[in-house]
């Protein structure tokens, strides 16, 4: 039985074989294989693979003329078509080149967005994910984990939340910032430097927290 690594390597050197112009032995079902390369005027489409857990995405690129998005259902149903054209071709080259099959279950309906390049013709860009088979060891995207966050895992994180607190230790030797230090630091960060003012620090200091000339200093706190 072939690996996780194995089966996506496979379907996407496939896809990567499957670019316009590469020689296949099987045709796709594209819009690019109708008419020939040169001579005929064709509608250029294509297709890529990418993977996400344990999912498959194929998107499908086309340019089409705009009498051909409407109506709109039957339009939808084309774009369904290609991409199960799309997926038998996968599973049939990837049968010829590992000796056995690959089960791909579609997830869902396309999601396709079309955008006008002229009046005449239109872009299309659809995408649709398909579940591989055979990958059990892969966990899907965005599955919902089973951890639980333990009471006595809380606990021991609320005890330590509980030291913390504002006071210095023991072991700190720096000095304490004076009142003064404090009010001039706070007079640069909202004024600007005294090398850019005529004042000096203590007559700012006097203008912006107290009276004229002289002030109570137990009423007029900063940083405490």
């Amino acid at each position: 039985m072939a690996t996780v690594m194995e089966i996506i390597t496979c379907l996407n050197q496939i896809a990567a074989d499957a670019y316009d112009d590469y020689n296949l032995e099987e045709k796709i079902g594209l819009n690019r294989e109708d008419g020939h390369p040169i001579l005929d005027s064709r509608l250029i489409d294509g297709f890529k693979v990418r993977f996400s857990g344990d999912k498959m995405i194929v998107t499908y690129q086309s340019e089409m003329h705009l009498r051909e998005v409407h109506p709109r259902g039957q339009f939808t149903n084309e774009i369904e078509r290609k991409f199960g054209d799309i997926v038998k071709f996968l599973k049939k080259e990837y049968k010829n080149l590992k000796q056995q099959a690959v089960t791909l279950t579609e997830q869902g309906e396309a999601d396709i967005l079309v955008q006008n390049m002229s009046n005449i013709r239109t872009w299309v860009q659809a995408t649709k994910a398909y579940k591989i088979g055979g990958i059990g060891d892969v966990e899907p995207v965005r599955k919902h984990s089973t951890d639980s966050f333990h009471k006595d895992h809380q606990k021991k994180f609320m005890d330590y939340l509980k030291h913390a607190s504002d006071k210095r230790p023991s072991n700190d030797k720096r000095k304490k910032q004076g009142y003064d230090d404090r009010e001039d630091e706070s007079l640069g960060m909202r004024r600007g430097a005294e090398k850019h003012k005529e004042q000096s620090y203590k007559a700012r200091r006097e203008d912006s927290y107290g009276k004229w000339g002289r002030r109570s200093r137990r009423n007029n706190k900063i940083n405490k």
